[in-house]
């Protein structure tokens, strides 16, 4: 069965759990473990920016690159951090679009 583990604040959990995810609101010196955690358990791996920004840049980079399972950085419920526009920054590192 295909799971899917999102790490978020607590208000950003509730909304996730209605919708049947597997949520997982790390302490803060937690959020390391608790990604570990859900990539051995999850097959889909949804972590909101603010905690991702938390983690040491080997780290959650090395979770998005693998892919196995898929991490996603994903907005918080509020909004007040917002993941990186991925399609901008690889369009800046190809040349195709400057800063």
């Amino acid at each position: 069965m295909a799971v899917t583990a999102v790490i978020a604040d607590e208000l950003t959990a509730a909304g996730y759990r209605l919708a049947g995810a597997e949520v997982i609101v790390p302490p803060d010196d937690g959020v390391e473990d608790a990604l570990a955690d859900a990539r051995r358990k999850a097959s889909l791996v949804l972590i909101t920016a603010g905690l991702a920004r938390r983690l040491p840049k080997h780290v959650i980079e090395q979770a998005l690159f693998e892919g196995s399972p898929p991490v996603i950085v994903v907005d918080d419920v509020l909004g007040s951090t917002v993941p990186p526009d991925v399609d901008r920054e690889v369009r800046r590192a190809l040349g195709v679009e400057s800063s």
